[in-house]
């Protein structure tokens, strides 16, 4: 493989908003893994069951640091050139689990910027409800917010409705409609990253 095939590869982090171990979430986040990895990116899945970190607070910051969990995140993002979060909506917005580790993940580190992790990188927001909104209205918020840190947020969105019915027993989607969503989306975030990696390169 050339040099320059190495660079077109996009780095794509992928983890779900959510800790159940039987979340819609986790399956749409898993799914999509699946499909960016079959796009040619180089993925990366993570739990965020795996990076436990305290509620944001300003005054543990102080006296104990960002927590080592926050820190090791923050270089996985750092790392990619893009990212991927399947989020539930909670009360019309997304899960205070993503806010919490979006909380600690932009706090600098010494010397450094506030948010860099994020500045410049490319995501894409997915997100899967037992009901027939399919977890819209937490994504236009989550939207805005990575917007805010200087996030190229692709305007494709996989949002899956009565997803108790969207996946098989391998957790891969089953109608057609929920499939060609995942395929489009994955086809513009994988080009985005890939423009990332070049300008990197």
């Amino acid at each position: 493989m050339s040099i320059s095939e190495k660079v077109a590869e996009p780095r794509i982090l992928v983890f779900a908003g959510s800790r159940r171990a039987d979340s819609l979430n986790r399956k749409l986040a898993q799914a999509a893994a699946r499909a960016l990895t079959r796009a040619g990116a180089t993925v990366s899945y993570i739990e965020l069951k795996d990076f436990p970190m305290p509620l944001y607070d300003g005054d543990f910051e102080i006296s104990e640091g960002v927590p080592a969990a926050a820190r090791s995140l923050g270089k996985l993002l750092r790392d990619a050139d893009g990212f991927a979060i399947a989020s539930p909506e909670y009360n019309g917005s997304f899960s205070p689990l993503v806010k919490n580790v979006i909380d600690w993940i932009t706090r600098p580190e010494p010397g450094g910027q506030h948010s860099s992790a994020f500045r410049g990188k490319i995501a894409g927001l997915l997100s899967a409800s037992p009901g027939g909104g399919g977890g819209h209205r937490g994504l236009r918020h989550l939207r805005e917010l990575l917007e805010n840190l200087r996030v190229g947020v692709i305007s494709e969105q996989v949002i899956v409705p009565r997803a108790l019915e969207a996946f098989d027993a391998n957790g891969d989607l089953v109608r057609e409609a929920d499939v060609a969503a995942l395929n489009e989306w994955t086809e513009k975030i994988v080009t985005a990253a890939r423009e990332v990696a070049h300008a990197a390169a």
